[in-house]
């Protein structure tokens, strides 16, 4: 992904709260040439979790961190998958559009402010029952705390025993990640302003999330 300068993240927080925040993610792979067609790349919307044992410290570029998801295994993107696959995985963050209006001034350009973060890894397939049960019971921990109500699988783990052999559960191994937060950094700090406080009075929640992240940008207080 190509990032400017003046849109690299702040701190590695802000790459890490968006894959938190934005858990389903498009993973995508290239698929095996075909004669001399080179194949088109497969491309799978999924949720992906950091993996709990691995403690919540991540480094600078992420590198070395293990994501756990799963997809079903009748998608032949799952088939075409194999332990040491390189894969791409994308997460997008708040995002809005942004009207001339706003700005004040002329000449002026509309444009599109968000945040995305690309997560490049190699891709480790777990066969076992047992392993792919972990992940799925771990996705279900994370995401009933982050975003249910403390939903209790315990009644139905006998189910998840039934649905085990049609999911495929896998980890990623992180190389590298980049991240693009794309938030007015280029204007002005007033027409910067102007941009947030026309996100913040929407009542569009995407709108609202882009607005508080534009207010914690360090160039915001400058």
């Amino acid at each position: 992904m190509f990032v400017p300068r003046q849109y690299r993240e702040p701190h590695r927080s802000w790459m890490t709260e968006v894959i938190r925040n934005n858990p389903m993610a498009l993973m995508t792979s290239n698929s095996v040439a075909d004669g001399d067609s080179p194949g088109a790349p497969f491309a799978t919307h999924l949720p992906v979790i950091p993996n709990p044992e691995t403690g919540g410290e991540w480094p600078e570029d992420l590198s070395g961190t293990t994501l756990l998801g799963h997809m079903n295994r009748a998608n032949p993107h799952w088939a075409a998958l194999g332990t040491g696959t390189p894969v791409l995985l994308v997460f997008t963050g708040p995002h809005a559009y942004v009207s001339p209006t706003v700005y004040g001034t002329t000449p002026a350009a509309p444009t599109w402010n968000f945040t995305s973060v690309h997560v490049h890894g190699v891709m480790e397939k777990l066969e076992s029952r047992e392993e792919t049960l972990e992940v799925v019971q771990s996705t279900v921990r994370a995401f009933e705390g982050d975003f249910g109500n403390g939903w209790d699988m315990s009644e139905s783990i006998g189910y998840f025993h039934k649905l085990a052999p049609a999911v495929g559960a896998f980890r990623v191994r992180v190389v590298r990640a980049d991240g693009m937060f794309k938030l007015s950094q280029e204007q002005a700090s007033e027409v910067r302003d102007r941009v947030q406080r026309s996100f913040a009075d929407r009542e569009c929640g995407r709108h609202q999330a882009t607005a508080k992240l534009m207010s914690e940008l360090p160039c915001a207080r400058t």
